[in-house]
């Protein structure tokens, strides 16, 4: 299982009971992970969920390698995720119009021509649905409590009695040690942060869906082109994702054995939200996907719309928000986590992998600055998240432009030139293993008052020579506009 990092296994019970009471919002994968890693960690914990049910529809989207090395310490977990996950999968990309520029390659060839081990990869595409399963059954084996239909609409802390706490939109009151608000964009505890973040419109969104493979049976020509891989010589056919590229926009397609997956990057049509169970027909798909581009998509991409069942396909308008380092509390007993306190441009292949890194780091921060430093330990948990995510969301926008305007020479020269980077910065990050490492020197620089990014001899968790400087969206799109590439900066990216 190379998506699991080496060392000993500290399994649930290995550490003492911590007397740190934790409550967290939101069942996200921030909100998930950071209620099993918590538990184990000796604290206790509860859940609260707006919804009636932990929502477990969706796609796919990339775990990184960082995300998964905790699953060592859950072997139910880490036996299940190797079962769901995309092993042997293959990578083919094409022209908008459906040009076929780089043929089918297996991503371990792709992994090795890039300089890196094939048995390692950065990461692994997964189902939603199925990784979701897999927390859910997490949760419930530890029995974690979880309330559903509590909307929270308010975050305070009460610092002379060393709690936080939220009410609901029923009125009620829950307090804790510490509220960790994994309630996604627009969390309403970042009125009590200070770090409310002003969604900037982008002019962009996404159509998103997944169903059946049985519904291609109505056009067995598409379904054969639509299959899952062959490898030349026959054999077993394995998951294939299949990339169209085009002027300012791109589209992605994922075949497993009961599976078809599709999403396209485009223009806002009017009719988009920025939510997960907002939906659209194909007729509107169809309608709108030709507006931006010189010539036709692909036909095959068009027949596998037409072909997707009514109340599917998502469309999800993309905003963008600023890096802002305030995502704790003024007396430190409530933090954002995830998207409530970064979120992430689909093209970045980080949304999901920080928000699992952010939960790791903070459970490991609280257990080893134990009951009495609880808001010590979650500003130093901040302290070495905030430069990580924020590099990570500045390489979205490269890769996103990477993707929406490829340079299709140099591409067909060299294949990498129209891929995503995946820097080695990100992927071998363990987040655990740094808490350990660098919790106490963080914690002196902040006794000491050298700001965080000038952290003393702390090893960085970013591109290593990079030296943080604040950035807007504002300038980087100023510059796009003006003919220049996103510039992410001093350090090695690579």
């Amino acid at each position: 299982m190379p998506y699991i990092t080496e060392g000993e296994p500290k399994p649930i019970g290995s550490y003492p009971d911590s007397g740190i009471d934790v409550l967290i919002v939101g069942t996200g994968l921030a909100g998930l992970t950071a209620a099993i890693e918590c538990r184990r960690k000796g604290h206790t914990v509860r859940i609260l969920e707006k919804c009636p049910d932990i929502n477990t529809q969706g796609d796919m989207y990339f775990m990184g390698l960082s995300a998964t090395k905790f699953f060592k310490h859950w072997p139910e977990m880490a036996k299940e995720y190797d079962e769901i996950s995309l092993h042997n999968s293959w990578l083919a990309t094409y022209k908008h119009d459906g040009e076929l520029v780089i043929p089918p390659l297996k991503v371990a060839e792709r992994l090795r021509e890039a300089g890196l081990d094939p048995g390692t990869p950065p990461g692994l595409f997964q189902m939603r649905p199925l990784v979701y399963r897999m927390y859910i059954r997490q949760v419930g084996r530890l029995g974690i409590p979880i309330t559903f239909n509590k909307k929270v609409v308010d975050y305070y802390e009460d610092l002379k009695r060393e709690v936080a706490g939220v009410i609901t939109e029923d009125g009620e009151r829950y307090e804790a040690h510490v509220v960790i608000a994994a309630d996604g964009v627009g969390s309403k505890a970042q009125k009590l942060l200070g770090g409310q973040v002003r969604a900037m419109k982008s002019g962009r969104a996404m159509w998103r869906a997944a169903f059946d493979i049985r519904y291609l049976d109505q056009k067995p020509e598409l379904k054969k082109f639509f299959s899952m891989h062959i490898p030349e010589g026959g054999g077993k056919p394995e998951p294939i994702v299949r990339t169209w590229l085009g002027p300012g926009t791109y589209a992605m397609q994922l075949t497993r054995p009961d599976t078809v997956i599709w999403i396209m990057n485009h223009d806002v049509t009017g009719s988009e939200k920025e939510s997960w169970t907002h939906t659209v027909e194909s007729d509107e798909v169809l309608r709108n996907m030709d507006n931006k581009v010189p010539t036709p998509w692909a036909p095959e991409l068009k027949e596998l719309i037409k072909l997707t069942p009514p109340k599917t396909i998502i469309n999800f308008e993309l905003f963008w928000r600023n890096p802002q380092p305030k995502w704790v509390s003024p007396g430190g007993r409530v933090v954002n986590i995830g998207d409530a306190a970064h979120s992430f441009l689909p093209a970045s292949g980080n949304g999901a992998t920080q928000a699992i890194e952010d939960a790791v780091s903070l459970a490991s921060c609280l257990q080893i600055g134990g009951w009495d430093n609880v808001p010590q330990s979650v500003r130093a948990h901040v302290r070495m998240r905030f430069i990580r995510n924020a590099c990570a969301q500045k390489l979205g926008f490269f890769n996103a432009e990477l993707l929406q305007d490829t340079d299709w020479k140099n591409a067909k020269v060299d294949y990498r030139n129209a891929q995503p980077r995946m820097p080695r910065w990100v992927w071998q990050h363990d987040p655990e293993k740094y808490a350990y490492e660098v919790y106490d020197q963080v914690v002196l620089n902040m006794k000491r008052g050298i700001p965080f990014n000038k952290d003393f001899e702390v090893p960085p968790n970013y591109p290593p020579g990079y030296k943080y400087e604040p950035w807007k969206i504002e300038d980087i799109m100023e510059a796009l506009r003006a003919g220049k590439k996103v510039e992410l900066g001093a350090g090695d990216w690579s």
